[in-house]
This record gives C-alpha cells, structure tokens and sequence, in this order.
C-alpha cells in the first residue's frame, strides 16, 4: 500500500513540476528551445523535444536508487516516469498528433483539456500564455478571457 502510495504521490506532485517548469522555465530562461514548440514545427523533431530527454533523467536516477539503494525510491521514479508517459500520449500524441493514432474525446474533461491546451498555443510568444498544466486546467472560457485579458496588456505596454 505504502509503494502505491509513493507512485500516485509522485504521479499527483509531477502535475506541479510540470506546471511551474512549464511557466517558468520554458516560457522562460530556456524559451529558445521551447519556442519551436509554439511554431510550425519544420520535420518530426524540434527543439522542444530535448526536454524530455532532461526531465526524464531523475525518473531514471530515482529508479536506479530504487533498485540499488532504497526501494522506497523505485515508486517515486516509477509514479514520475508514469506521469511523462500519460504527458507524452497525450500531448504529443492526441493534442498535437505526433503519433500515428487519432482520438477525437467525447469525455468532458478531456474535452476540456484538449481546449486548454489550444488556448495555451494561440499565444506564439513567451509572454501572454495561460494553461500550463496538463492534469487540470481551470474552464476554457476563464482561460480565453484570461489570456486576451494578457493580450491586451502586453499590447498597452508595447504601445
């Protein structure tokens, strides 16, 4: 029970890594990979695509703890590397049809975060986006009127 625990754990918390990493990293210091993700992407990789070699190497190291260290640690790479897994099928492979299958969500919720995740790429720029996320993201309609909300600002203080 302890070892589901540590795996749904980590799962859950990965949801908050991946919102703060997103917001403030790759809409930050390190835009100029993230950029080629918010562009027509130019062949089957780009820029963007060297993230999930980085995140995916303290999955690995907690694994390798958890198998030659302290098992406890095994669950938490394994909840971490799950979480990367379920990211990738869906952002890769249902939002952004990277993967050679085609689903088209009747289910509200994900519904939901298909949109979130359109609103989140009407912005091109680093400044201006909203949704970063990718379990839970608050209603669509908040989210457009948030981010024109944005828009409007940056274009006040361009002016």
């Amino acid at each position: 029970m302890i070892n589901l625990l540590l795996f749904l754990g980590a799962f859950a918390m990965m949801e908050g890594v991946a919102w703060g990493t997103h917001k403030y990293l790759m809409h930050g210091l390190l835009w100029c990979w993230h950029e080629s993700h918010h562009r027509p992407r130019e062949g089957i990789f780009e820029k963007n695509d060297l993230f999930a070699f980085y995140f995916a190497l303290p999955s690995i190291l907690l694994i390798w703890l958890g198998v030659n260290v302290s098992p406890p640690l095994l669950w938490v790479g394994l909840g971490m590397t799950a979480y990367g897994f379920c990211y990738f099928a869906f952002h890769d492979g249902i939002v952004h049809r990277r993967l050679p299958f085609r689903y088209n969500g009747k289910n509200p919720y994900m519904k939901r975060i298909i949109q979130a995740h359109y609103v989140h790429h009407a912005t091109t720029t680093k400044e201006g986006a909203v949704s970063f996320g990718f379990l839970y993201t608050k209603p669509v309609a908040e989210l457009d009127a948030e981010r024109r909300r944005l828009a409007a600002g940056l274009s006040t203080s361009q002016a």
